[in-house]
């Protein structure tokens, strides 16, 4: 079973790619947010001072589709589970206009980019 960290790297693998990136070149923007640490206590105490944030989902495409500012992916693997902060964080940002999901496996989050990414731009009825 592929790990979540494998996972994330076939997101941005796919995403790369030229054909897809020919056909949405806004994939040039999709980028990682660093929101956990697995390391000693004191580069743990250097993230927080840096904002680093428990449950931040992993992904974020900063670009208006529909009547959505930006989407958020929160990616696990095929068995992985929400915690208690990634669901604030999803509910949040929902409620600040973003498209937010939870993606389990790389084919998922790619089946929500391209489901997002054909959203008309500035329609606010979708």
């Amino acid at each position: 079973m592929a790990s979540e960290a494998q996972h994330q790297a076939a997101v941005i693998k796919w995403s790369q790619q030229p054909s897809i990136r020919s056909q949405w070149p806004e994939l040039a923007l999709l980028f990682h947010i660093k929101n956990e640490t697995i390391a000693d206590a004191k580069q743990i105490a250097i993230d927080k001072r840096q904002g680093v944030k428990k449950g931040v989902p992993d992904l974020c495409l900063p670009i208006p589709r529909g009547r959505f500012h930006s989407l958020y992916i929160e990616l696990k693997t095929e068995s992985g589970r929400l915690s208690e902060e990634q669901r604030w964080w999803g509910e949040c940002l929902t409620a600040q206009g973003n498209f937010w999901e939870c993606c389990h496996g790389w084919e998922s989050a790619v089946s929500v980019l391209e489901w997002y990414l054909s959203l008309s731009e500035g329609n606010k009825d979708e």
